[in-house]
């Protein structure tokens, strides 16, 4: 069982889930997410929703073994929420850009099918879809997956997001993140590149070499939104990104990709509309072939973010890996 414990400097809550210190070391040559006997995974799928075997969270339903604390300073609460796994395919070592279009169709579906029955439950307050991909962000699975946290609270970076477009709307009456990509699509040195409905750019001031967004060009706050055609894109959106990653170094890119949407069930931003917007962060370590852009004191214990690379340079080897995987045989 989990728990929430309040921390009072930054104000936000820290999950305390003591069972994922139990997580076992899988042999390298058995994957539970492989279809197979004695498996909890289909003999046969193409994405699948699997229950987190160790989750931070205790689930919608089930109480916490935490009584509620009422102190002053150090607060406790129960940590109701869910943690799952999205397996993007059974084959073991695919990537993404080798998944096909309608098998990237589904996989967008179930994202935004999972977004929508959480925000239908009252008890989720923030919806997080994320992938953590490569050895260099810790992962030891390597099965493609990715997962989902829907959580009691919005989490401390997405409040922040939210505080700062609403600001940024009541002193401009505009949208941050539209007027961000209008700014990127004018100056084009750090377009990577565009489709009818996204836009896919290194930001002005994003402290990765190779730190990607996707953002939509139309106003939507959660990815269940986007229409059929626009899903379909987006897929495709996904699977460019991908091959360029990999054709950067012509190897496995690792990348943390991160789903920034609206909140859900909450009145504080009942207004969120018009001032949010649905993107895709990325975070990828690497700052050269074999050099990983290290997140250290200065970053993690001050938030003082530093890019060791020029977006402007960067984004001109983005574009040339772009082109390179586009030209590649499939």
């Amino acid at each position: 069982m989990s728990e929430l414990r309040w921390n009072p400097l930054l104000r936000t809550w820290t999950m305390v889930a003591a069972n994922r210190q139990n997580r076992p070391l899988m042999p390298k040559d058995w994957c539970p997410f492989c279809p197979g006997p004695g498996k909890n995974v289909p003999a046969n799928f193409e994405v699948f929703l699997y229950p987190n075997d160790f989750p931070a969270l205790s689930g919608l339903d089930l109480p916490s073994i935490t009584e509620p604390s009422s102190g002053h300073l150090y607060q406790t609460e129960s940590a109701k929420g869910a943690c799952e796994v999205i397996l993007y395919s059974p084959e073991h070592d695919v990537q993404m850009h080798q998944l096909s279009n309608q098998h990237l169709c589904k996989l967008v579906d179930l994202w935004a099918d999972r977004m929508a029955f959480y925000r239908s439950q009252d008890v989720v307050k923030y919806v997080f879809e994320f992938e953590n991909s490569g050895p260099e962000v810790g992962v030891t699975m390597p099965h493609p997956h990715g997962q989902l946290y829907a959580y009691p609270f919005v989490p401390l970076k997405l409040e922040v997001e939210l505080t700062n477009c609403r600001a940024y709307y009541k002193e401009n009456g505009r949208n941050l993140l539209e007027d961000m990509v209008q700014e990127e699509l004018t100056d084009g040195r750090r377009l990577i590149f565009e489709t009818t409905h996204f836009a896919v750019f290194l930001p002005h001031f994003t402290d990765y070499p190779y730190g990607i967004f996707i953002v939509p060009k139309i106003e939507i706050l959660w990815i269940d939104e986007l229409d059929a055609a626009q899903r379909s894109e987006f897929g495709r959106v996904l699977r460019d990104i991908s091959g360029m990653f990999d054709a950067l170094f012509d190897r496995p890119f690792p990348y943390m990709m991160c789903f920034h949407q609206g909140a859900v069930n909450s009145q504080e931003w009942i207004d969120q509309r018009d001032y949010f917007r649905f993107h895709v962060e990325f975070y990828p370590p690497l700052r050269a072939a074999n050099a990983i852009k290290y997140y250290a004191s200065s970053e993690m214990g001050a938030w003082a973010a530093a890019n060791t690379r020029a977006v402007e340079e960067t984004a001109i080897e983005l574009k040339t890996a772009l082109k390179k995987f586009q030209q590649s045989p499939l």
